[in-house]
């Protein structure tokens, strides 16, 4: 029996693995599926030739993360930048564009071009300590104080009812506003103005990249290296107990609390079973993917050159369509999150078709098809789409509740973020991935620093496993081999 057994092969469980593997140990990867990645999987999910993400899509923090920064993953992966990064098209005509360039983006916004730079701009020039802070648990002191208390600064100034004082058009708060709500919740919060500033300040760092050939390089090139160091592999072996993968000395699992609570069984200590029995999910998505004769022919030409759109019109409007959702209804006119991939990577459909990837929010456990309000509000702000949709396929949010267990409600983020959340993940602890069972580790999106194809979870959880059992330190995640 291995040294190491991980359980779950999404980005987070692979981190894992490659990190204990690299220090020497024997590991073996557990996954239920037939297929590696979790949400870095990707399919023919309509016809054979077209290529879709069947989760994550496009990836800011594949530059910027710091497991896949020290794993050098932009050399071992093709990744491609879009002309722009993200946009949102506006109700006034036009769209509010994101360029990698920040002086480029402030000056196309007009009269508010100023306000957006101020507020960007002093995160920008402490991107490291950015990423670093949002990268860990709340809980330490940050290595660059500046750059946590800048952050804080800004996320008041953008998370509270006030957030619209600094700015008097539309263009630069809804471009604002389209990032915030990539998390599930209600606008504004703290939490989501968090997430979605370290998103806008990425778009400007390295950018947004798309991988050639979809997520699903991401998770081969870490399932890649494992091997290359002596970890094995086995899809489609469900994990229902801690005894069916030991003797392994450390147990990493890329589970949702629930899961962890019905693995441990009796094993689990009561008050850390509340705890997990406690933890709370936020709403769900709904996706819909499609195949088209040619690209989306958006009003705006800039959004043509847009590897990630925020379909939704004016701050308020997106406001109200989330705040719908964390109501429990279906909102008639959604938030749009749009991906067009095969703008930049052709490998994904064949000569002169396209695939584009999207999904608006739902309350958890929706099993209503949201296909036609999608469409609808793409049409709106590009007349003609419905004439190039070739086919499309939906999947609710109970779906990807049925295909992903680690999706509880259709929650992709793997537990409600609002503040309590991003504290207690899943409990309050300086140390969040150890649980209470002897060798046991949680390495989910379920523990800090949260949601996002980052693998940090499964690197934290690693880095203590290491050093509580093993007592090796973190070894090096380089592109050589030893």
């Amino acid at each position: 029996m291995a040294d190491v057994a991980v359980v779950g092969s999404g980005p987070n469980g692979l981190a894992a693995a490659v990190t204990m593997a690299r220090a020497g140990l024997e590991v073996h990867l557990y996954e239920a599926a037939d297929a590696i990645g979790g949400g870095t999987r990707t399919s023919e999910l309509i016809e054979p030739g077209y290529l879709y993400d069947v989760c994550s899509a496009v990836h800011p923090m594949a530059l910027a993360s710091p497991f896949f920064k020290e794993f050098n993953l932009a050399q071992r992966i093709e990744l491609r930048l879009p002309e722009v990064q993200h946009g949102t098209p506006l109700d006034v005509g036009g769209a509010a564009l994101a360029y990698q360039s920040l002086e480029r983006t402030a000056m196309e916004l007009g009269a508010d071009g100023p306000a957006y730079r101020h507020l960007i701009a002093p995160l920008l020039a402490r991107v490291n300590g950015v990423v670093d802070f949002t990268s860990n648990q709340l809980l330490r002191v940050p290595k660059d104080p500046l750059a946590a208390v800048l952050f804080g600064l800004a996320t008041l100034d953008q998370g509270t009812p006030f957030w619209g004082r600094r700015f008097r058009e539309e263009a630069a708060p809804a471009l604002l506003t389209g990032v915030m709500s990539h998390a599930l919740g209600s606008q504004p919060s703290l939490s989501s103005t968090g997430a979605g500033l370290l998103l806008a300040v990425l778009a400007h760092a390295g950018g947004w990249v798309v991988p050639v050939g979809g997520s699903a390089a991401i998770a081969g090139a870490m399932a890649e290296d494992l091997i290359a160091h002596g970890g094995t592999i086995q899809t489609g072996v469900r994990v229902d107990s801690f005894d069916q993968v030991r003797p392994a000395k450390a147990i990493l699992l890329d589970v949702a609390p629930p899961t962890l609570a019905r693995l441990g069984g009796a094993e689990i200590p009561d008050n850390y079973r509340r705890a997990l029995d406690a933890f709370r999910f936020g709403n769900a998505a709904c996706k819909v993917d499609y195949i088209l004769s040619e690209p989306v022919p958006w009003l705006a030409p800039g959004l043509r050159q847009a590897g990630t759109v925020h379909v939704g019109g004016s701050r308020m409007a997106m406001a109200e369509s989330e705040n719908l959702v964390d109501m429990g209804k279906h909102p008639a006119e959604p938030y749009v999150l749009v991906s067009q991939p095969s703008l930049v990577d052709s490998s994904r459909a064949p000569v002169g078709r396209h695939i584009l990837w999207t999904y608006c929010h739902v309350p958890a456990g929706s099993d209503v098809d949201m296909a036609e309000a999608v469409t609808a509000r793409i049409e709106r702000y590009a007349p003609g789409f419905r004439d190039v949709v070739v086919a499309s396929k939906t999947t609710t949010a109970a779906e990807l509740a049925a295909y992903n267990e680690n999706y509880v409600g259709g929650d992709f983020s793997a537990g409600l973020l609002d503040m309590r959340g991003l504290v207690q993940r899943p409990v309050v602890s300086n140390v969040p991935w150890r649980t209470p069972v002897p060798g046991v580790y949680l390495c989910s999106s379920s523990t800090p620093p949260g949601p996002g194809v980052t693998g940090m979870p499964g690197y934290h959880a690693a880095k203590h496993a290491l050093k509580d059992i093993f007592q090796m330190p973190v070894p090096g995640l380089g592109l050589t081999v030893g």
